[in-house]
C-alpha cells in the first residue's frame, strides 16, 4: 500500500480531498477514502498501486497544496539528516555575513549559482570566504544575533522525532559558528559544518579542509544509518540546494524544501508551500502528538 498526504494548513477542504481521490481513481491507483490527520490542515489517502502516476496526478493540481506520496510501511522515520541554511534557518549565513563587509550582492550571486548546481560547491565556498578576508570576527556574533532565525516548524520537527526515538543530524556547508548554536537550539544530536579560520580578531579568508560538501552529507547519512542499524526506508533527508541532492537521493524519504529547481525536480517529495511541520504530517503524526522543545523556536 501507498499513502498520499495532502498538506495545506488552514486551507485543505473536503472538496479537495474528494477531487484528489477521483484523480487517483482515474489513474488506476485504487484509493481508499481520505482520512484527516488534522482537519483543514492535512489528510491521507491510502491507495494500492501506481505511486508515480499518483504523484504526477496530484502535484500541482491544487492551489498551494503540498503532496507527499510514499510507501505506507515504515512511513515514520528514525533518522533525520538536514541541511541548515534556507532549510533549518531562514537565511544563507554567508550572504548575511557578507552584508557586514558591504559585499552581499557579490557573494549572494555566487551562493545562488552554487545552490542551483551551476558552480562547484567547494570552489565557490573558497571564493566567497576569500572575499571576507579582513572582516572583523565580531561580525559573526552580530550576524548570528541580528539575522539568524529558526525556520518555522524546525523545532517541532526535530523535537517530535527525537521524542519518538529518532536521531537528528545537522550537516551544513555553512559554518560551525552558526551551525553549532542553531543545532543546539533546535535539538539536533550532532552537528557537522565548516570551520572559518580567524587570524587575530579578523577573518583569515580561508576555511578548514576538507570542506563539508555534498559527499559529506551523503556519507553522513550512510554512516549514521549503518551505526543505528536502520534500513534505507527509515531515513529522512531534507534540503534546498544542489549540494543536498546526493543525500536526498538515497534517503527513504528525500524532501526538497522550498528548493532550487534542480532539487525540486529530482527529489521524491517537495514541500513548496508549508513549513517544516509538513514533514511530521508526511510521517502520519498529527498535531496533538507534536513536541516542541522549550528552547525551540517554531
Amino acid at each position: 500500500m501507498f499513502t498520499a498526504t495532502l498538506i495545506a494548513t488552514g486551507r485543505l477542504t473536503a472538496q479537495i480531498l474528494s477531487d484528489a481521490k477521483a484523480r487517483l481513481a482515474a489513474k488506476g491507483c485504487a484509493p481508499d477514502e481520505p482520512a484527516w490527520l488534522d482537519e483543514g490542515d492535512a489528510a491521507d489517502i491510502s491507495f494500492a498501486r501506481e505511486p508515480e502516476a499518483a504523484r504526477a496526478s496530484l502535484e500541482g493540481a491544487f492551489d498551494r497544496v503540498d503532496i507527499v506520496v510514499q510507501a505506507s510501511v515504515d512511513r515514520e522515520k528514525k533518522l533525520l539528516v538536514a541541511d541548515m541554511d534556507s532549510t533549518m534557518i531562514t537565511i544563507e549565513c554567508i550572504d548575511e555575513l557578507a552584508d557586514y563587509a558591504g559585499i552581499k550582492p557579490q557573494i549572494a550571486g555566487i551562493t545562488e549559482a552554487a545552490m542551483r548546481g551551476e558552480l562547484d560547491f567547494a570552489a565557490a565556498l573558497d571564493a566567497r570566504v576569500a572575499l571576507l578576508k579582513g572582516l572583523g570576527a565580531d561580525a559573526i556574533e552580530r550576524c548570528r544575533a541580528e539575522r539568524v532565525r529558526i525556520m518555522p516548524g524546525a523545532a517541532a520537527l526535530v523535537g517530535t522525532m527525537r521524542a519518538r526515538g529518532a536521531t537528528a543530524v545537522l550537516v551544513s556547508g555553512g559554518f560551525t559558528a552558526f551551525a553549532d548554536p542553531v543545532g543546539e537550539t533546535i535539538g539536533f544530536h550532532r552537528v557537522i559544518a565548516n570551520r572559518l579560520h580567524v587570524a587575530g580578531d579578523r577573518l583569515a579568508g580561508t576555511v578548514a579542509k576538507p570542506i563539508v560538501d555534498s559527499s559529506t552529507k551523503e556519507r553522513t547519512l550512510r554512516e549514521t544509518r549503518a551505526e543505528l542499524g536502520l534500513a534505507d526506508v527509515e531515513t529522512l533527508a531534507v534540503g534546498d540546494g544542489a549540494n543536498d541532492l546526493a543525500m536526498i537521493g538515497i534517503a527513504g524519504l528525500g524532501v526538497a524544501y522550498h528548493a532550487k529547481p534542480i532539487v525540486a525536480a529530482a527529489a521524491a517529495a517537495r514541500i513548496d508551500h508549508g513549513d517544516l511541520t509538513a514533514l511530521l504530517w508526511a510521517q502520519g503524526i498529527a498535531r496533538k502528538d507534536w513536541v516542541v522543545p522549550l528552547n525551540g523556536d517554531g
